[in-house]
Parts: structure tokens; C-alpha cells; sequence
């Protein structure tokens, strides 16, 4: 199913919704400074080409270094850039998805792919940060955390 998915989405939207994300990659690659927004729509570009069986997951949670000095600051700068971005390229993707997932979503078989159309939406505003993995793996992290979380949470014996 995820393979079929990927094609009928590709073919009916997906390329040209992925061409928007890499034109503005190309964009900021062009100014050096916005080097971390090229890496961040480039693995969006990827979601957005073929979103089934993908998932986005923040960093933080894959690489569990929590909030010290060096990702606090990089957590500020990738901020700026989410704010850059959402002024920009961020405005016109993020109404590009909810157009086609309400089109999507007007017709019984199209809701799933109306569904990806309304998770890229709301991702399509704050990439920096981001990773496109896939659903297995962003379940074992999302587990793994909760997990240590709740040993932090319970008190030793």
C-alpha cells in the first residue's frame, strides 16, 4: 500500500509540492546563511515527494542530548531560520497542503492522502530541526524516550 500511495502521490501533486521545497532549498543555499533551512527543506522535500511510510521526528528525540548550552543555541538560531522560513516559503506551502488535503478529503478514497496533505501542512512552517524517518523508527524513538522519561519520573528505590 505504501508503495501505491507513493506513486499516486507523487504523480497527482507530490513533484510539484517537492519542486516548491527544493526551489526554496536553492534559495537559501544561494545566501550561505541559510544553509541550515537548505538541509532542513531538503528532508521535507523528501516527505513531501513520498509520504507514506515516513515520518518526521524533531533531532532532540533521536539524538537524546536534551537542553545544554550548545542546543540551546543552536535551538535559537534554528528558531530564526523556522521564523524566516515560515514568512516565506513556509505561507505558500503551508496553504498548498490544505488546499489539496481538502480536496483530497471531498472524495472517500482520497482521505489518506488528504491526511499526509494535513501532516506535511503542519510541519511545513517549522522544518529546522526536522528528520524524515521512517514510521517504525520514529515509533521505537518516540517509545525509547517515553520510556526513559518515565524512569526519570518514578522515584529509586
Amino acid at each position: 500500500m505504501r508503495f501505491a500511495g507513493n506513486v499516486i502521490w507523487f504523480v497527482f501533486g507530490g513533484a510539484v509540492l517537492a519542486l516548491i521545497w527544493l526551489l526554496g532549498a536553492a534559495v537559501f543555499a544561494i545566501s550561505i546563511i541559510g544553509l541550515p533551512l537548505t538541509r532542513a527543506a531538503i528532508e521535507m522535500a523528501k516527505m513531501s515527494a513520498f509520504p507514506f511510510g515516513k515520518d518526521v521526528v524533531h533531532v532532540r528525540e533521536l539524538d537524546r542530548k536534551g537542553v545544554t548550552a550548545t542546543t540551546a543555541t543552536t535551538g535559537t538560531i534554528g528558531f530564526i531560520f523556522n521564523v524566516l522560513w515560515a514568512c516565506t516559503f513556509g505561507i505558500v506551502l503551508f496553504f498548498s497542503y490544505i488546499i489539496a488535503g481538502i480536496i483530497n478529503c471531498i472524495t472517500i478514497i482520497g482521505i489518506p492522502f488528504g491526511i499526509q496533505s494535513f501532516k506535511l501542512a503542519g510541519i511545513s512552517f517549522w522544518p529546522v530541526g526536522r528528520r524524515v524517518v521512517s514510521i517504525e523508527l520514529a515509533k521505537a524513538v518516540r517509545e525509547e524516550n517515553a520510556r526513559m522519561q518515565l524512569q526519570a519520573m518514578r522515584p529509586s528505590a
